[in-house]
């Protein structure tokens, strides 16, 4: 409550009680001003009367507003009066600042979107015109960056068949492998062929039959010729297979720490291993002088005489005798001999256990006798008996035929074959098989004689695409990258045709219908030889479902 005096006549005031209802509603703002001269604020006045509450039915009401809402959107303009002054009687109005205007030429509505029109197509033929430019720019960069790569990969193949070429030069003036030999086997008996052909060709009566015997007679030779060279590079393949056994053993301990790196060790066996060794190494030169000659056997003999033997006395004999000799002034080439008894007598001694016990964990344990029984074969050809794993086997093979080293000298005598390229062919199938990591069977199952077949009776020693008959290029790979390698899932590629043929993703949109026709052509050709084999009868079935299902 709040008392106040109001006036009640000229002269009286009277006190009044004004009872002040406090709102419990937020008093709305309506608007007011503020004095710009003192900072007052005044506000609308609003009505003070508490809004008249609904009676209670009972039910909660909500408001809500209605969505069938129309809005219209109308621009107005206000009006601006102007008005003019123009010279007249009594007033005078300058023209000086006035300006002439005059009207131009009307444009209707068709002539206005032509210009238009002709104006957009000027834009467009400038844009189109940079457009091609820049295409014709990225054009030509690949044009020249792909001629550039064609360049680099004719260069690149040109080299590697100079260096092919020289390697094989190499290895048919200086063979030293089983592979070199079958190579220079098979030289010889192409030239034969050719000079049988040119003889047969232009010879007839005595005069052919002694150009026969003359032709004989050059075989004979050239093949105790290759016989020299066979006996030279199995004595250096010996002495190299020798080197790499103690080097071997002459290794430290190596183990990988978790961090990565490296940790050797040696122990005392390793270095006992490495001193032999480096003695036998030395031993073994030719061509030292005489006094570093003398030294090394000095020191053989003091090595060899730690341990009382039988082995050692004939060494240290031995070593006696050489020095004795080499007093006397014996020339070199008379000793060559007893120096060979002495490298073999040492390294007897290097390869038992008791002199260097790090060899014990590199020489072969010799198998239980009584085991080998069950694994042993017969070769009829040299009649002997021997492990089943000195046979080759081909994948269509029912019996046990002859060993491996009468199949090599029959090879070198009769046909005299070079399966160095199918060795090749398969060895890269088999790498390539690795690399799916689908549990692939058939391809070790395969051995090169049988890939020999495929390739030269069904795919013709030629690709299937290209025609290219270098065995050096070719390389066989699925011809269904989804299903696992086999005889009848293959097909016969150049390495860059291989290598479109695997990115390919359909092959019935790639490939010609006749082209798919001739590859299943060869595949059925395939299963019917692989058919008759026990070992691939059960993949053959599996895969015939597998495409049955597909």
């Amino acid at each position: 409550c709040l008392g106040t005096s109001i006036l009640t006549d000229s002269d009286s005031f009277q006190d009044v009680v004004v009872k002040i209802e406090r709102p419990t509603y937020h008093k709305p703002f309506l608007g007011g001003f503020k004095n710009r001269i003192t900072g007052v604020e005044f506000h609308n006045a609003g009505s003070q009367t508490i809004p008249k509450t609904r009676p209670d039915k009972g039910i909660q009401l909500f408001c809500r507003e209605t969505q069938t809402v129309f809005e219209k959107n109308k621009p107005q303009q206000t009006k601006n009066t102007t008005s003019t002054q123009m010279t007249k009687i009594g007033l005078y109005v300058s023209n000086m600042t006035d300006k002439l205007v005059s009207p131009g030429k009307y444009l209707t509505a068709e002539e206005y979107h032509k210009r238009r029109l002709e104006a957009v197509i000027v834009l467009q033929t400038y844009f189109r015109r940079w457009h091609a430019i820049n295409v014709v720019q990225n054009l030509r960069e690949e044009k020249r960056l792909r001629l550039a790569w064609e360049a680099q990969e004719e260069l690149r193949r040109k080299k590697e068949k100079e260096e092919k070429l020289r390697r094989e030069h190499e290895r048919r003036l200086n063979p030293k492998t089983k592979e070199d030999f079958e190579l220079l086997y098979h030289a010889l008996e192409l030239w034969k062929q050719e000079e049988t052909e040119r003889i047969n060709r232009t010879l007839t009566g005595a005069e052919r039959k002694a150009a026969f015997c003359g032709l004989l007679e050059q075989e004979a030779q050239l093949i105790a010729s290759i016989g020299r060279h066979k006996l030279n590079a199995d004595e250096e393949n010996q002495q190299k297979a020798t080197l790499r056994f103690l080097a071997k053993c002459a290794q430290p301990k190596r183990w990988k720490a978790y961090d990565g790196k490296i940790t050797e060790m040696d122990t005392q066996y390793t270095l006992r291993a490495r001193e032999l060794f480096e003695i036998y190494r030395s031993i073994s030169m030719n061509d030292i002088p005489k006094d570093e000659r003398i030294d090394v056997l000095l020191t053989l003999r003091r090595t060899v005489k730690e341990h009382e033997c039988k082995l050692t006395w004939e060494i240290v004999e031995l070593i006696d005798r050489e020095v004795d000799l080499m007093s006397r002034e014996v020339k070199e080439c008379n000793l060559e001999g007893l120096r060979k008894r002495i490298c073999t007598l040492f390294l007897q001694y290097i390869k038992t256990p008791k002199f260097n016990p790090e060899v014990a964990r590199i020489l072969k344990v010799p198998p239980d006798p009584l085991k080998l029984y069950k694994n042993v074969n017969f070769c009829h050809s040299c009649e002997n008996y021997l492990p089943s794993t000195e046979f080759p086997v081909p994948a269509n093979s029912r019996t046990i035929g002859r060993c491996r080293l009468c199949c090599k000298l029959d090879n070198e005598a009769r046909q005299r074959e070079a399966f160095l390229k199918h060795k090749l062919i398969l060895e890269n199938l088999r790498k390539s098989e690795a690399d799916y990591q689908d549990d692939a069977k058939i391809v070790f199952l395969v051995q090169h004689q049988d890939l020999q077949y495929m390739i030269e009776n069904i795919w013709g020693c030629q690709s299937a695409l290209s025609a290219c008959s270098d065995l050096y290029e070719l390389v066989m790979v699925r011809w269904d990258k989804q299903r696992e390698w086999s005889p009848w899932n293959t097909i016969l590629l150049t390495k860059d045709e291989a290598d479109a043929h695997l990115r390919l993703c359909n092959l019935q949109e790639a490939y010609e219908a006749a082209f798919i026709h001739r590859i299943k052509h060869k595949h059925i050709r395939a299963k019917n030889y692989f058919a008759q084999i026990p070992a691939m009868a059960s993949f053959l079935h599996r895969s015939d479902n597998q495409a049955n299902a597909n």
